[in-house]
């Protein structure tokens, strides 16, 4: 069932039997991936994807999905601060839009916060500069996805 939404409740009833879930944090660069368990118990980071040609973008994402056997889509939201959108959640928005035909529910979630706190963490382990470019994507897509996750089991 396809689903475009910022409503958790009405993503959640599109999955009434849970299912795997991919977290996608887009940016201009790269797509940062992210996966979780059947039961939305934890994610974990699990792939970056260099920005191309979104038609390029999507068939790797398709890819990505049937192999994992995913049964919906988190995208994260750039908000600004005061959560309004900006130009970057439009754009958010549109990648969002053009997955629709995958047939999967997708869901935007709130990722104001997700870069840098995942940059802060690896700050603190002490990665080098390369080590966080190659992480931060993957790992802040795991970020949204378990804020997501933590979101849709609350209510259950």
């Amino acid at each position: 069932m396809s689903l475009l939404t910022t409503d958790r409740v009405a993503f959640r009833e599109c999955l009434p039997d849970g299912g795997r879930l991919i977290g996608m944090d887009v940016g201009t660069k790269t797509i940062g991936l992210a996966l979780c368990d059947d039961r939305w118990s934890i994610a974990s980071p699990a792939h970056t994807i260099s920005r191309g040609k979104f038609t390029k973008d999507k068939i790797a994402i398709a890819a990505f999905i049937a192999e994992q056997q995913v049964k919906g889509i988190v995208i994260g939201l750039p908000l600004n601060l005061d959560g309004t959108g900006s130009p970057r959640s439009q754009s958010s928005r549109a990648f969002a839009q053009n997955l629709l035909d995958l047939g999967l529910p997708i869901l935007l979630w709130d990722e104001r916060w997700s870069t840098q706190a995942v940059t802060r963490t690896l700050l603190e382990a002490d990665a080098s500069r390369a080590r966080r470019e190659v992480l931060v994507d993957k790992l802040a897509a795991s970020y949204i996805l378990q804020g997501a996750i933590d979101g849709l089991v609350a209510g259950l």
